[in-house]
């Protein structure tokens, strides 16, 4: 008799060509409709149901009504993080698709990952905070220091309340396009927030319907990257 998890039902329902494409675009942490989330597969309404029903009983996918509406959503981080490490070994073992697009140069300088900064922006972020001796290295990945508890305060993030959290307080997480890590967790989405809030940083405009992970750095924001770095 088999015991533990059966891992071949999951990998089967992340390895169809269109339901690899609807969780990816949910990769942007934004919720999406099935009429949108079709556009985004090439695939009909009919088809794309179907692929929606099957990821939602896996527990891959949430989904919330509001009005005549449904929006579908990654179900939590893990899927996410599972996503991020599919991406990362398909693109160490070469199965990229080529496209020769203006925004690819500006999706690996910096995007999101879930809701993180990733990217050569994000990476260089990390390891600047574990360099200033911000974060050191932890038995389970990263830890918090108290000088970094200092800087995050300074900044305008209470790690006092991010440690109430059940989500890990902070994690590296292995880049796919760097190769190195970048700072993931709690404290990861709470900094790509604060980024956010303060005008420093923005997503990209939506293409087709689509929202874009692409984080772009206004001037202000780039000054205070330079100073943080």
């Amino acid at each position: 008799m088999k015991d533990g998890p059966h891992i071949a039902r999951i990998a089967a329902l992340i390895g169809d060509s269109a339901r690899a494409d609807v969780l990816t675009a949910l990769m942007s942490d934004r919720a999406l409709t099935a009429t949108e989330l079709a556009a985004v597969a090439g695939v009909t309404k009919q088809t794309i149901s179907a692929h929606l029903a099957k990821l939602l009983d896996a527990g891959l996918l949430a989904v919330e009504q509001q009005g005549r509406h449904r929006y579908f959503r990654l179900a939590n981080a893990d899927v996410a993080q599972l996503l991020e490490s599919l991406m990362n070994v398909a693109f160490r073992s070469g199965a990229v698709r080529v496209r020769s697009s203006p925004r690819e140069p500006a999706l690996r300088r910096a995007r999101m990952c879930y809701d993180h900064l990733a990217g050569e922006v994000g990476v260089q972020l990390y390891e600047a905070l574990v360099r200033q001796g911000l974060l050191q290295p932890a038995p389970d990945g990263v830890a918090l220091t108290p000088a970094g508890t200092t800087w995050f305060t300074q900044v305008g993030i209470d790690t006092a309340a991010l440690q109430q959290q059940r989500r890990m307080l902070c994690r590296p997480c292995l880049d796919w396009s760097e190769r190195r890590h970048h700072l993931g967790g709690a404290l990861g989405a709470a900094l790509l927030q604060r980024l956010l809030d303060g005008g420093w940083a923005r997503r990209a405009p939506a293409t087709q319907g689509t929202p874009s992970r692409v984080v772009q750095f206004t001037p202000k924001g780039e000054l205070a990257l330079r100073d943080w770095l």
